[in-house]
C-alpha cells in the first residue's frame, strides 16, 4: 500500500516537533523544559504558581514538543511519519490534527487518572502518536473478525488491537523499569484508545 508523499499536517507537526527539540537542546536544560512544559499531574491537585509559565491546561500539548534525547525524538517521529502518511491521506489534514490533539489530551487524562498527584513530568509525543497509531490500526487492519453477540465485527477487531497494544505497553514498561527509566504506559494506552474511537467518525466526517 502506497501512501504517497507526506501531507501538510504531518510535515508541519513533525517540523514543529523537531524545531522545538533543537531549541530545547541548544538553550534550555531538559529538567527545566520538562518541568515547565511537560504534563505534571501534581499541578492539577496543588497550586504551584512558579510553574505557571505555561498554563497547566495547555501542557498536554506542550509536552508533545519536549523529548529527552535524539533517540526519543527519532523513535516517535519514525512511527508518526509512517502511520501519519496513511492516516492523513484518508482523514485529511484537519482529521490528523484533531486526532493528534485529542490523542495528546486523552493520553494526559489517562496518565493523570493513574498518577494523580505525581510530581514527575510526562514528556514526549508518544501519547498523541499512539492516537495516530490506533487510527491506523482501525482503518488498515486486515485481520478477519466476526461479530460477537451485539458487538459489531469492527469493534471486536478494535478490542483485539487494543488488548495487543496494552500487552505491548506492559512489556515495554517492564523492560523500562528493569533499565531504570519510566515509560508512561497509561498515556500510550489512552492515546491509542482515542485513535480507535475517532478513526471511523473522522473518516465519515471527511466524506460526508
Amino acid at each position: 500500500m502506497q501512501a504517497g508523499p507526506a501531507g501538510p499536517a504531518l510535515r508541519i507537526i513533525a517540523g514543529l516537533t523537531v524545531v522545538a527539540w533543537a531549541l530545547q537542546a541548544l538553550f534550555f536544560p531538559l529538567e527545566n523544559a520538562a518541568l515547565f512544559a511537560g504534563f505534571v499531574p501534581a499541578r492539577f491537585t496543588l497550586d504551584v504558581p512558579a510553574l505557571d509559565i505555561v498554563p497547566r491546561y495547555l501542557t498536554p500539548l506542550t509536552a508533545t514538543l519536549v523529548h529527552g534525547d535524539i533517540l526519543h525524538l527519532t523513535m516517535n517521529l519514525v512511527t508518526f511519519w509512517y502511520c501519519g502518511k496513511f492516516v492523513e491521506r484518508f482523514l485529511g489534514a484537519s482529521g490528523l490534527v484533531i486526532l493528534y490533539v485529542v490523542g495528546a489530551y486523552a493520553s494526559a487524562g489517562m496518565h493523570y487518572l493513574v498518577n494523580a498527584g505525581e510530581p514527575m513530568p510526562m514528556i514526549g509525543a508518544s501519547g498523541a502518536i499512539s492516537a495516530v497509531l490506533g487510527a491506523y490500526a482501525m482503518l488498515f487492519s486486515t485481520s478477519e473478525t466476526k461479530s460477537f453477540g451485539p458487538i459489531p465485527a469492527e469493534w471486536v477487531r478494535a478490542l483485539w488491537l487494543a488488548a495487543a497494544w496494552v500487552g505491548v505497553q506492559w512489556m515495554i514498561g517492564v523492560a523500562g523499569a528493569a533499565s531504570g527509566y519510566s515509560i508512561a504506559i497509561a498515556a500510550h494506552i489512552g492515546g491509542f484508545f482515542a485513535g480507535l474511537v475517532l478513526a471511523k467518525p473522522l473518516l465519515r466526517r471527511r466524506y460526508s
